[in-house]
């Protein structure tokens, strides 16, 4: 068994908490997609790939938390879901400068936030997930094996 450190127990909450958010937001998205793609199709920025997109979206979201469940491709999803986390947050950002009236198009207890709740938010998720994901990086281990013993030295 593995000692946890504090860099690791970090990492494993960061993970933890994406694969809550991706799965709690990409189920209720496909389970309200056609709300989600009318609310995306008023989008300025996104009305043209709304239809793709709000299925595209969800199932994204769906499979980054795959990737942050296996341990082999944990640090591929905490990159994916840096970079999800850093669209997202330029999105809210540029809806909150030019759109402020559209609604959220996200569920359950987040579709009470406003949108500059939601930015803040997004911010926090955005600062947590870089870190961890660097962190992630730094833990794979290098064992150097002994080619004669192929015992690790």
């Amino acid at each position: 068994m593995k000692k946890s450190t504090g860099r690791t127990l970090y990492v494993e909450f960061v993970i933890a908490l994406f694969i809550f958010l991706f799965v709690y937001t990409g189920i209720n998205k496909l389970y309200t997609i056609q709300e989600f793609r009318a609310v995306l199709s008023k989008s300025p920025l996104l009305s043209f790939t709304a239809s793709y997109l709000s299925l595209i979206l969800p199932v994204f979201e769906l499979l980054v938390s795959l990737l942050l469940l296996l341990p082999h491709t944990r640090t591929l999803g905490l990159f994916l879901s840096t970079m999800l986390m850093a669209l997202f947050t330029a999105y809210i950002g540029y809806m909150i400068l030019f759109t402020p009236k559209l609604p959220c198009s996200c569920g359950g207890i987040l579709k009470d936030l406003n949108w500059s709740q939601h930015l803040l938010l997004n911010f926090a998720l955005l600062l947590m997930s870089i870190p961890a994901w660097l962190l992630s990086k730094k833990d794979k281990r290098f064992i150097a094996i002994n080619r004669n013993s192929r015992i690790p030295v």
